[in-house]
C-alpha cells in the first residue's frame, strides 16, 4: 500500500469514528476540521525538516511561498 493510500485510509477511519460518535448531533464544519487536523502538523513537520527554510518548504509542498507564509501565520507557526 502506498503512503498516499495509508494516509487516505487514516482519514477515512477518523471520519468514520467522528460520525459514529456524534450522538445525534448534526455534523458541522467537517472540511475545516479535517484540514485543521492535517494541515498544521504537515506544516510543522515540513518546516522542521527544512530547518525553517520557507523557500525549501514551499518547494516540497508545491505551494507558493506567500501561501506558505499565510498558512504559517494562520496556525501561529512563525
Amino acid at each position: 500500500m502506498s503512503q498516499d493510500c495509508k494516509l487516505s485510509q487514516a482519514v477515512k477511519e477518523s471520519l468514520d469514528d467522528y460520525f459514529m460518535h456524534l450522538e445525534g448531533e448534526p455534523p458541522h464544519a467537517v472540511y475545516e476540521m479535517v484540514l485543521g487536523c492535517v494541515e498544521k502538523p504537515l506544516l510543522q513537520y515540513i518546516m522542521h525538516k527544512v530547518g525553517g527554510n520557507q523557500s525549501k518548504a514551499a518547494t516540497i509542498l508545491d505551494i507558493n511561498r506567500n501561501t506558505l507564509r499565510k498558512k504559517l501565520q494562520q496556525y501561529h507557526l512563525e
